[in-house]
């Protein structure tokens, strides 16, 4: 690779990382020892971009497709793309860990090969990265969810991997562990959920459960109106409940660790806490766009989350 090409990849790599600002919470904090921030800003690398072929926000010119050896229609395919990444994440696991890997074991894509030494320092299995794959295949085929069981079983592949994966490379997983974050990581997946309903409906997709909207006299033809009828709201409101019982349920996640670790925690908690927050304080009016919490909102729900859990 000549040092121009070098500089795309890396440059091209940043632009995906960098979309860490955006989340709710605190991705890597700096906070954290610098070998944790480069694992999981390599997590994070994985589930961005996997998350970005399934709702089709790539980066365009192809660049990623190229990487993944395709090219023409198959570009714009998310199920191609979706495919070939799979394929191109099994090559993390065979790869050696060190940079010089054989010819053809090599990960093609630059966020995949950043992978590589996290998955071999901490002997990561592919299963929670397959689950993420497949929670992005599923939104390219299923785009309604009839109850809230049917949107739990998606929250176990789209989101619960997310947390167990920051579990094994903090060196601290337990079943009861593991049981706290899937609740953690599920609340946070339904914020996000509310937070983008009209994003979502614009993709073809609405993930309220049918039963609730029925509930509630909520139609998809309330969910693209400009605000939010009362109807709407109280559905919000309902749907945030249950987030924040989520997140409740969760919260003894945060007292179960000290240190630096128990600060992460606290902010992925919290996080969830002050955008459900904003939401509230939006009159559960989400349609606009996405309410949001600001700095203070946020260290204060980080605080409520120590004092609360501790």
């Amino acid at each position: 690779m000549t040092a121009e090409a070098d500089a795309h990849t890396h440059a091209h790599a940043r632009t995906v990382l960098a979309k860490a600002a955006d989340e709710n919470f605190p991705v890597a904090p700096r906070f954290l020892p610098r070998v944790w921030r480069d694992d999981l800003m390599a997590v994070y690398g994985f589930a961005r971009l996997v998350d970005d072929i399934g709702d089709g926000d790539l980066a365009p010119g192809g660049r990623d497709a190229a990487y993944l050896g395709l090219g023409g229609e198959q570009q714009e395919d998310r199920l191609a793309l979706l495919d070939a990444f799979e394929a191109d994440l099994h090559r993390v696991f065979r790869a050696p860990g060190a940079a010089d890997a054989p010819p053809g074991e090599e990960p093609g894509h630059p966020l995949l090969r950043a992978l590589v030494p996290t998955v071999h320092r901490h002997g990561l299995t592919p299963e929670p990265f397959l689950g993420l794959i497949e929670a992005n295949r599923q939104d390219q085929k299923i785009r309604r969810y009839a109850d809230f069981g049917e949107l739990l079983a998606y929250c176990e592949l789209s989101a619960n991997p997310v947390g167990r994966l920051v579990l094994a490379l903090t060196g601290t997983a337990t079943p009861e562990r593991i049981r706290r974050s899937d609740a953690v990581c599920t609340g946070l997946q339904i914020v996000e959920h509310l937070q983008d309903v009209s994003e979502d409906l614009a993709r073809g997709r609405v993930y309220l459960p049918a039963a609730d909207m029925a509930r509630f006299s909520v139609t998809e033809a309330d969910l693209a109106a400009p605000t939010a009828n009362a109807s709407v709201r109280t559905l919000i409101a309902f749907e945030s409940e249950r987030a924040r019982q989520l997140l409740s349920e969760g919260g003894p996640l945060v007292d179960s660790v000290s240190g630096r670790l128990r600060l992460l925690l606290a902010g992925f908690v919290g996080g969830g806490r002050a955008a459900l927050r904003a939401i509230r304080s939006a009159g559960y009016d989400v349609l606009p766009g996405p309410p949001a919490s600001t700095k203070r909102g946020l260290l204060r729900e980080v605080g409520t989350a120590l004092r609360r859990e501790g």
